[in-house]
This record gives structure tokens, C-alpha cells and sequence, in this order.
């Protein structure tokens, strides 16, 4: 946990700290199922009218499934900056998968076809994506910041996935693999991973491709920009020593990768969502 009460993977969700108009409620995996999820999170919103608050998350490499009161979506990894803009009072639960369970949901198709897509979940899943919803959405209806109405929520989710217990030994490696490039800041090469895993270049952009969506290289640059939010948000470091410790070969680059996906400046986003 963070001193200002982030966790590691909260370090994703750029929220502005100026944004009051939700609560998060966060609870771990339920124990027997962390090789398939990693986490629920169930924000509950109000947004005046007239008003909205977007939500940008740095994603990273796990789909998610999401049932809301008027949507139910099986979500691919988005390569870029995820946004999703509130408005009204509203709900959603949320379920971070593990890094190989979004390939076992989808039946063992590549997941290259459900990047930066949402797909929906009882087109996806069929009488069990439209039985985990409608038991989703009679939990939360009444009572949307209950505890009970979360573990009843969380309950039908942990049904859904209960079937596809157990994960076998690819996806075994793939949990590993980007747990492996989440933990050590120091990997900062696609050579490494490859050697740390014994596979050989190939064999390791199509296991990344096919399990993942992406490749290992953007792996990589995830968990360097994650930090650099966490970094930036901090204020503890110039920008010329943050891009250093995340191993930039200079600041201009640096610069540049975090504008591309961010979609503003480091200077410009340390001070929007810096720790006051």
C-alpha cells in the first residue's frame, strides 16, 4: 500500500483528485480463484446533471468482465489510454481477471481479436454470462453501497468462473511471465523475459499475442508508464530523474512515450493529479 493509500494496481486509475463523484469499493480475490482474477472493484457514482467525470486507467495486461445496471461487457486489453465517462448516478461491478483467463473465457480464441473491444458478456458466455447477470444486477439494484449486496454480486461472478478451474500449465506461464515484468522494474528488454522463461523469440511473441492481445514489448512499457504515473502523482522526482530510473535513455523519449498513450505531458499531468 501506498503512503496516500494507493495499492499497485490502484496506481493504473489516473483519477483526478479533485473528483468526487464516486466511491470505489475494492475486495480481493476470492481464495481457490486468484489463477483466474485478481480483484473486484465495484465504483458507485454520482454525477450532477449536466456534468460528467471521465475515468482514464493505464490497463493493464488482464481483460476484465463488467455488469452494470444497463450493460453487461467482456473487455479485451486496451493498448492505449482507457476512458470511460460517468454521468448520473449509476453502478458497476467489476472483475480484474488474471493475465490468462481472458483466452479461457473466450473459448481459447486469440485475444489479438478482442483488443481495445467490448464484447457482450451473454454473446460471449451465453446462459452463464446472462445467469451471473441478471443474479449481478438483483444484488446491487436495491442497495448499491451494501456490503451484502457486494458479496451477493461477487458471489455470482465467483460461480461463473469456478468453470474454468483448473487453468493448465500455459496459462500457469502466463500468469508467471507478466507477473515477472510487473515485479522487477529492472526488466526493461524483451531478451529478458525471453531468458528468464527459456522460450525463444517467436515462441514468446506468439504466446503473448495469442494469450495477451499484444506483445512483449508492450508489456514492458506498461508497467514503465504505470510507474511514471505513480512517480509523477508523488512529486518526489525531477522529470529527467524519473525517466532515468525507468530506464529512458534520455527525457525526450520519455516524453514522448508518456504524451503518446496519456495523452498529455508528464509537467502537465504531475500537475493535474500530483499529491497536493
Amino acid at each position: 500500500m501506498k503512503p496516500d493509500g494507493r495499492d499497485r494496481i490502484e496506481r493504473a486509475h489516473l483519477k483526478d483528485p479533485h473528483d468526487a463523484s464516486h466511491t470505489i469499493h475494492r475486495y480481493p480475490a476470492t481464495p481457490g480463484l486468484t489463477e483466474l482474477m485478481q480483484r473486484y472493484w465495484i465504483p458507485v457514482w454520482s454525477v450532477p446533471p449536466g456534468r460528467e467525470a471521465p475515468q482514464r486507467v493505464l490497463r493493464y495486461p488482464v481483460c476484465q468482465v463488467v455488469v452494470a445496471h444497463d450493460y453487461a461487457h467482456f473487455y479485451g486489453v486496451d493498448h492505449g489510454l482507457s476512458t470511460i465517462t460517468l454521468t448520473g448516478d449509476g453502478w458497476a461491478v467489476g472483475c480484474m481477471l488474471s493475465p490468462a483467463a481472458g483466452a479461457l473465457l473466450t473459448g481459447g480464441r486469440s485475444l489479438a481479436a478482442f483488443t481495445d473491444r467490448a464484447v457482450d458478456l451473454t454473446d460471449l458466455l451465453g446462459e452463464a454470462g446472462a445467469r451471473a447477470t441478471a443474479q449481478i444486477r438483483d444484488a446491487m439494484m436495491p442497495k448499491p453501497h451494501s456490503p451484502d449486496s457486494h458479496r451477493a454480486a461477487t458471489e455470482a461472478f465467483d460461480e461463473m468462473l469456478r468453470a474454468y478451474l483448473p487453468i493448465g500449465d500455459e496459462s500457469r506461464l502466463v500468469n508467471r511471465l507478466v507477473a515477472f515484468v510487473e515485479d522487477n522494474s529492472d526488466v526493461l528488454r524483451v531478451e529478458q523475459v525471453r531468458a528468464e522463461f527459456d522460450l525463444t523469440e517467436r515462441s514468446l511473441q506468439r504466446l503473448v499475442q495469442r494469450r495477451i492481445g499484444l506483445t512483449p514489448k508492450w508489456l514492458i512499457q506498461r508497467r514503465r508508464l504505470q510507474e511514471a504515473a505513480e512517480r509523477l502523482r508523488e512529486r518526489s522526482a525531477s522529470l529527467s530523474e524519473v525517466a532515468a530510473v525507468l530506464g529512458y535513455a534520455d527525457q525526450p523519449h520519455f516524453v514522448r512515450d508518456f504524451a503518446r498513450v496519456v495523452g498529455m505531458t508528464p509537467g502537465a499531468f504531475a500537475e493535474r493529479f500530483g499529491v497536493e
